[in-house]
């Protein structure tokens, strides 16, 4: 069936199982997003769909209707669904998506990552799962482990393929393919296909259909770029005076261990602030971006892969604290800003040492600000930035660093990114695990 991008149609008219149709209804959910409406009927047909699609486009519901209408009830520890996802907090936001609607199928739906003990996960398996949700590491410890094999999965889901990539996680993803069935369906979803992607597509799909959707993914160039002289030991002092001025900011750094030098030297220097990392636990992961979202802290210090999936609204200021690996990371980092055509201002911090690889940079990305000394005064007025504010200076209840503190107060309903019931959400509140290690120093870097 072919279906016109912005047409007014239903899922039903999409060839969506009826049960299915009023599971999506109950939840609020009539008309499919733009790439549901092109790719659910090949899904469904059990062609191997190759989908491009910005995050927060719909794809938890392109890829999980057709799968739940597809597949077989699963015997225990061997489920017949498995979506592969990068980041502990995608993996467990896709299970509550699917969730819902898994269930008016009778079928059951687990979640397995990183950070949390396996016993629950192998309880899990041993009672039966029809679709894992699973982050590659994990599920590749689990099957070490013997907890599960792949042998009867009808249907593969390869979600965010692109920070895949970015992470590592590649050569596992290929691996854990391989121990799948070759009849399976492949469902392919990223945000951008080019690179390594088209590796996976050659070599684990079979004449797939590809559907481009949506504009590319925000990379920040429409904010306002500044770049600073500042060595080492001023870093600090200069981020701390800047986050107050500028708003939420998001403070890259390169490794887990500076991520959190800093945040405690921020915290100590009046500035509330949550770390995010491979490191923190999910727990505290989940309290640290949840008190940025709801504006208890100030700053929010990640890790590059810790931060690529995260999507707040209103993040007013993206700060390089240390300089990134390349362009295309640099983009990344600051498209976290100037999102949704809302201004932003976006921070590099240049030691001596990385002045020369800089000025590189901007010229390859065409970004051709001057690198001067600090003045926060200057862009204090200038920059059009997010009505958002951080709520006043009092005891914070959130510290991403104790695991004793208390979780952060629930957003409003208009906040939220997902609530008890399924909810077709345009956002992502993924965030990834690990950072690049220090030249000449031994790698911090764990995939989560």
């Amino acid at each position: 069936m072919s279906v016109a991008l912005g047409e007014a149609v239903s899922f039903g008219d999409l060839g969506v199982p009826a049960d299915l149709v009023e599971a999506l209804a109950q939840g609020g959910i009539v008309h499919p997003f733009d790439i549901q409406a092109a790719t659910i009927p090949d899904a469904l047909a059990g062609r191997d769909v190759c989908g491009r699609a910005p995050t927060g486009s719909g794809k938890t519901v392109a890829f999980g209707v057709p799968l739940l209408a597809r597949i077989d009830k699963a015997r225990k520890r061997q489920p017949t669904a498995l979506i592969l996802a990068p980041t502990r907090e995608l993996t467990a936001q896709i299970c509550r998506e699917l969730e819902p609607l898994a269930a008016t199928r009778g079928l059951r739906v687990c979640s397995v990552y990183g950070g949390v003990g396996y016993d629950g996960q192998r309880r899990q398996l041993n009672r039966g799962v029809d679709v894992l949700v699973a982050c590659p590491g994990r599920l590749a410890d689990l099957l070490r482990q013997d907890a599960l094999n792949l042998g009867q999965v009808q249907v593969v889901v390869v979600d965010e393929a692109d920070r895949m990539a970015d992470m590592g996680f590649l050569p596992e993803v290929r691996r854990l393919l391989d121990q799948t069935p070759p009849s399976r369906q492949t469902m392919l979803f990223s945000a951008t296909l080019d690179g390594a992607i088209k590796v996976l597509t050659r070599e684990y799909q079979r004449d797939a259909v590809r559907h481009d959707v949506g504009v590319p993914e925000p990379d920040g160039r429409g904010a306002h770029h500044v770049f600073w002289r500042v060595d080492g030991p001023q870093r600090a002092g200069v981020t701390a005076e800047l986050v107050p001025a500028a708003g939420p900011t998001i403070v890259f750094c390169r490794t887990r261990r500076g991520a959190d030098r800093l945040a405690a030297q921020l915290e100590k220097a009046g500035v509330r602030t949550a770390a995010i990392h491979g490191g923190r636990s999910q727990n505290q992961r989940d309290r640290a971006l949840a008190a940025f979202k709801v504006g208890r802290v100030a700053a929010l210090v990640a890790t590059d892969v810790a931060a690529r999936g995260i999507h707040v609204d209103g993040v007013a200021c993206v700060l390089h604290y240390d300089t990134p690996e390349d362009g295309k990371a640099y983009l990344h980092r600051s498209g976290r800003t100037a999102r949704a055509g809302a201004g932003g201002l976006v921070v590099s911090l240049v030691g001596h040492g990385d002045a020369r690889a800089v000025a590189r940079m901007q010229h390859d990305l065409e970004i051709p600000a001057p690198m001067t000394p600090p003045n926060v005064a200057a862009i204090t007025n200038s920059q059009d930035r997010p009505n958002r504010r951080v709520a006043p200076n009092k005891p914070l209840a959130v510290v991403a660093s104790d695991d004793t503190a208390r979780r952060a107060p629930r957003p409003p309903r208009s906040q939220r990114r997902n609530g008890d019931r399924y909810t077709q959400d345009r956002s992502s509140a993924s965030v990834r695990g690990g950072g690049r290690p220090n030249r000449g120093r031994p790698s911090s870097r764990r995939a989560s």
